[in-house]
This record gives structure tokens, C-alpha cells and sequence, in this order.
């Protein structure tokens, strides 16, 4: 009897290896929220740079995907399929069924020595530290640094890491600023890189850029974007994020006069309990000259934002979140009541579940 016991027990603990070491994983994602806006917006739509998150006064789907992941450490593939306002306001310009797709993309590794990977399709994008998963961001509605920047991206990539894990570089090539499909009769492609150095578990820099043109080749203007953040774990309880982006685009083609972006965010978390953390984020985003956002106003968008998050995590898999955030903008960009007004006040509540 005792040596059964034994044979089912190592077969089970085999069993469990075999199963932990399969390179096929499934899993998914589902986040949905209701926000209210108090600026009431006639359309339940919030301001146009806003793209996650975005609906007034109704519960709704943000994002939801099922993805399959294979690695067996020489070939590796993500596919994932969504659904939610998310996909339907930031891949509106995309084709069909693409804007279903939050990840397709298959890659090999070039080196059997070292960790140098090609990797090809549609991927995340390499600017900032904000994603469109809102489990994995420290506040629950992404800054406007983040709802204005690529969420996503296509192409092909080269990346590199240290056997360490300390220090990543990547050079990409892209179809354009957050695009699948290039855009209609512009023939040029895009470019960027990324470098992150990680010298402690604490410690977090990345800088990433983007060269690339915008429109089609008869008016195409350059356009090339800085981003550089640190994630600083300041003690087992208090984090804080400090990030800076500086973009150009020239005004014209062949121009040397250039437009230009500046946005400052910085983000404060603090873990109350095990199942509970707070943060708080203050930002400012200025392109006066309507580059990415434009208003027709005299100052352009210059605006800050303030925002108060508290999260409580029943399970480690599920994430229920609160937010109160105000947009303060030096024109009035605002509408309230048919009004032009200088700010937008807002409150989201979220539930995000991951397996």
C-alpha cells in the first residue's frame, strides 16, 4: 500500500512538472468601469485625447481579451483577440477585424548563447510605462502622456538583454505611430529604440524614442519623440513613478521650424494593507502648437491633471478601483452645458480580472 502511495504521488508530481513546463499558455483579461463625468458630455463620450476609459454614465466593457502564448526558449508567438470601448476608440482607423487584435506577433531567438531575439507583428508599444491593461498600471485611468502616445504598434524588432536582467535594448522598425496597417500613401517607415536598466530590484530606467513621418509623402512632416521614466521602489510599502517626454514635428516639410510637445508625470503609491494601496498622480502636457492635440484655442492645449486612486484586491488575480481626477487647461477646452469651460472633473470605478 505504502509503495502505491509513493508511484501515485510521483506520478502526480510529475504530472504537475510536465504541466508547469508546457510552452502553451492560455490566458485572459476583463476590465469593466463606470465613469461619470461631470461636465455631462451630450454624447456620453469624454474629451477626444482621451481614449480608454472614455464613456460618461454607463457601465461598460474596457478592455477584454483571451491571449495564447508560446515559448519553448528558440521560437516564441503571442496572439490575443479584444473587445471593449478601448479597441473601438484607439484602433478606429484600422481596418476590419484588426481592430480586434491586441497582440500578434512571433519571434526567434538568434542567439543559442545569448538573449537576442527577433520578434515580428503587431506588440505593445515601447514608449512609457503605462499599457491599455489597467490591472497592471498604478492608477486606473492612464495619463494623457500615455492616452496620447502609441499603445500599441507594428513591425519588427531586435532586442537584447543581459543574462543578468539588468539591462534591455531594443531597435525597432515600425509601420508608423501607433498604426498596423501604414498609413495611405505615405511610403515611409518608422523606427525607434529602447533601453532599460534595471540595477537593482528597486530601480527602474528606461529611455525609448521614436523617428518617423506623418501624412502622405506630398505633405509628410518628421516627427521624432523622447520618452524617459524611472520607477523608483522607494521601501516595502511607498513607490514612485517620475517620468518626461519631449517631442518635435516640423511644421511643414522641409521645414526647420518645429512644434513641440513637453509632458511631466509623477505618480505616488503607497500598499496601506496587503489588499489595499492608494495613489495619487499630478501631470502637465503642453502642445501649444495642436501637434497631437489640437483645441483652436489662443495657448493651445496646456493642461495639468490631479488624480486620487484607491485600489482593494480581494484576490491576486482581481483588482476593484476608485479614482477622482481633474483636468485644469489655462483656454477653454472644456464644454459644460454648451459652455466652454477651463476643467474637466471625472470619477471611474473598475473591476479588472485576470486568468
Amino acid at each position: 500500500m505504502k509503495k502505491s502511495l509513493i508511484l501515485i504521488a510521483a506520478i502526480g508530481a510529475a504530472s504537475t512538472t510536465l504541466a508547469q513546463e508546457s510552452p502553451l499558455k492560455v490566458s485572459g483579461y476583463l476590465e469593466t468601469y463606470y465613469g461619470f463625468d461631470f461636465n455631462k458630455p451630450a454624447d456620453n463620450n469624454r474629451p477626444g485625447f482621451v481614449y480608454s476609459h472614455n464613456r460618461h454614465n454607463e457601465v461598460n466593457l474596457n478592455l477584454g481579451f483571451i491571449k495564447a502564448a508560446y515559448d519553448n526558449g528558440a521560437i516564441r508567438a503571442n496572439v490575443a483577440l479584444m473587445a471593449g470601448t478601448y479597441s473601438n476608440a484607439n484602433l478606429a482607423a484600422e481596418p476590419g477585424v484588426l481592430k480586434n487584435i491586441f497582440e500578434a506577433n512571433a519571434g526567434i531567438k538568434l542567439s543559442q548563447k545569448d538573449n537576442l531575439w527577433l520578434d515580428a507583428g503587431i506588440f505593445s508599444s515601447h514608449i512609457g510605462f503605462e499599457s491599455a491593461v489597467s490591472k497592471d498600471c498604478w492608477v486606473l485611468t492612464r495619463s494623457i502622456a500615455a492616452e496620447n502616445t502609441p499603445y500599441y504598434e507594428s513591425g519588427a524588432k531586435v532586442t537584447y538583454g543581459t543574462s543578468d536582467g539588468k539591462f534591455t535594448a531594443a531597435a525597432l522598425f515600425l509601420n508608423g505611430w501607433q498604426r498596423i496597417n501604414r498609413q495611405e500613401n505615405n511610403s515611409q517607415p518608422a523606427g525607434g529604440i529602447q533601453l532599460t536598466w534595471k540595477p537593482a530590484l528597486a530601480l527602474t530606467l528606461n529611455y525609448s524614442n521614436y523617428l518617423g513621418y506623418e501624412g502622405a509623402d506630398s505633405i509628410r512632416t518628421r516627427r521624432f519623440y523622447n520618452n524617459f521614466y524611472g520607477i523608483f521602489q522607494l521601501n516595502e510599502k511607498l513607490g514612485l513613478i517620475a517620468g518626461f517626454d519631449y517631442g518635435i514635428q516640423q511644421k511643414e516639410k522641409g521645414s526647420d521650424d518645429y512644434n513641440h510637445i513637453i509632458s511631466a508625470v509623477g505618480i505616488l503609491r503607497y500598499q496601506v494593507a496587503a489588499k489595499l494601496a492608494m495613489a495619487t498622480r499630478i501631470e502637465y502636457y503642453q502642445d501649444e502648437d495642436g501637434m497631437i492635440i489640437p483645441t483652436g484655442t489662443p495657448h493651445g492645449f496646456k493642461t495639468t491633471g490631479y488624480s486620487l486612486n484607491i485600489d482593494y484586491s480581494p484576490v491576486t488575480n482581481a483588482l476593484v478601483r476608485l479614482e477622482g481626477k481633474v483636468y485644469d487647461s489655462k483656454d477653454k477646452i472644456f464644454q459644460r452645458e454648451q459652455a466652454a469651460v477651463n476643467q474637466n472633473a471625472l470619477v471611474t470605478a473598475s473591476i479588472a480580472i485576470s486568468f
